[in-house]
């Protein structure tokens, strides 16, 4: 019996201390670099033209960019909606920090099926997108420069285009204006 009860004890402290240690001491925090992405949480709406180039002849746009911090916030969300002449236009974005290539990661799904990954470098007020867009079985390569105003409640955005990463041709420009508060759905 002596041997039982000494077994069992041996046996409790080697479970309590395998829960102890698969138990983590602190739950993970966003890094403070995601702080940077603030500016653009909340409601905006923005017009624009776009530029006659390799996908289409371009026009007038409008639209709304909503936007806010998701999981905890580890991830900033956008979804935009928006009209080009008789065409709808629906992106969801999804930005984050990278803390092994320590800088910005964007991933954008547009309702035409097309899909942009890339990085954002943040200086100052400019931030400036760059990376790889597939739309209509072709890759190209974009770069994009949004410029905030001093107080954050507007941006201008200038998009280019390249299918060979040497020449680049203007996409659309547009102007944003941050709308307070965000309507409700």
């Amino acid at each position: 019996m002596r041997r039982f009860v000494v077994l069992f004890l041996l046996l409790m402290v080697g479970i309590v201390s395998v829960v102890q240690a698969q138990t983590p001491a602190t739950a993970p925090k966003p890094a403070p670099e995601l702080k940077k992405l603030q500016p653009l949480v909340g409601h905006w709406t923005f017009e624009g033209e776009g530029k006659p180039g390799p996908l289409g002849p371009g026009g007038k746009f409008t639209g709304e960019f909503n936007s806010r911090m998701i999981l905890g916030g580890f991830f900033l969300q956008c979804q935009m909606s928006g009209k080009l002449a008789e065409s709808e236009m629906r992106v969801l974005e999804i930005d984050g920090y990278d803390p092994v290539n320590k800088d910005f990661s964007s991933e954008m799904y547009l309702g035409d099926g097309s899909r942009f990954t890339g990085v954002i470098t943040i200086a100052g007020n400019t931030w400036t997108y760059a990376g790889k867009w597939a739309v209509a079985g072709k890759q190209y390569q974009l770069k994009d420069s949004v410029t905030f105003g001093p107080d954050w409640t507007s941006a201008t955005e200038k998009l280019e285009i390249s299918a060979d990463g040497k020449t680049w041709t203007p996409l659309f420009e547009d102007e944003w204006t941050k709308v307070k508060p965000a309507p409700k759905k």
